[in-house]
């Protein structure tokens, strides 16, 4: 009897866009079928958790996200195969940082949050996530309340709003807190090759005066069929060490240079781990 899962038909559309927005170079472009963008006004968030209502549900929704996480490991849907260089995370103690990661999955999230808020909660600290705007407003179920309650960063379309968020970046920052960041910004389903960085992670990192640690995850087929029909991934997570801001220099200068630093980091180890080159598939005008 053939028990072969079929393939998810949106799945494999994903795919097929991964692969038409490579070609044509739209890197930050997203490729899932997301709800529509409720804009976010300064009235609508609380980023520092200030009010006590919102301190109260961060806390309560983040212990609730960490244990549907173990279960995730536990019944192995999320597998962490290795962590590479975690002593370059722990040489970050009580000092703030951006964290850069690429962007594949919800589930690279949860494997951050795994190793890392042990340890930050150490320092009486949270790791914090700067999130897209329509992932705060107008996401549903128990990923909206994890995207709206555990101490999360919407960005926004409105001005004013934003000077709000920049602000309270750099409060957070300076008092040492973690903020984990998607250079890559649009999340491409499972894809290996680390993408061209955009410049907000290393604008927030040069004017806070502070590091930027490299994360970058590597995947490999497990022998388990997912209820997509596809592998489940084992992942390898590498951290490497902090790239400082460099006080001869612009900020400008700054940010381009650790921008550029951080994505040959990924490309190493993308390089390193699979043995191959990067390549990006031919691109189409």
């Amino acid at each position: 009897m053939d028990t072969q899962i079929e393939k998810d038909k949106g799945r494999l559309e994903v795919l097929r866009r991964i692969d038409e927005y490579e070609r044509k170079r739209w890197w930050t472009k997203d490729v899932e079928d997301d709800p529509p963008t409720i804009p976010l006004t300064a009235d609508k968030v609380d980023y520092l958790n200030k009010k006590l209502i919102n301190k109260i549900l961060a806390r309560a929704v983040t212990n609730k996200a960490f244990r549907f996480i173990g279960k995730l490991v536990k019944t192995k849907q999320l597998r962490i195969k290795n962590v590479i260089g975690f002593e370059n995370f722990e040489k970050m103690k009580n000092q703030g940082c951006i964290i850069t990661c690429n962007h594949f999955n919800a589930f690279d999230n949860f494997a951050l949050h795994w190793i890392f808020l042990p340890f930050i909660r150490k320092e009486h600290k949270q790791l914090y996530k700067v999130i897209r705007e329509g992932n705060f407003t107008s996401f549903p179920g128990l990923f909206g309340l994890f995207f709206r309650h555990c101490y999360t960063l919407p960005l926004s379309s409105n001005f004013s709003c934003m000077k709000k968020f920049m602000e309270a970046m750099d409060v957070l920052l300076k008092r040492g807190e973690k903020v984990l960041v998607y250079a890559e910004q649009a999340m491409w389903w499972n894809y290996k090759k680390p993408r061209p960085l955009t410049n907000g992670a290393f604008t927030f990192a040069v004017k806070s005066n502070v590091p930027v640690l490299p994360v970058f995850i590597t995947m490999e087929d497990s022998d388990t069929i997912g209820n997509d029909g596809f592998p489940i991934q084992e992942y390898t997570i590498h951290i490497s060490p902090a790239i400082y801001p460099d006080e001869s220099k612009t900020e400008k200068q700054n940010v381009v240079e650790i921008r550029d630093k951080n994505y040959e980091i990924w490309k190493n180890i993308y390089e390193k781990f699979y043995g191959i080159p990067l390549e990006y598939l031919p691109e189409e005008k």
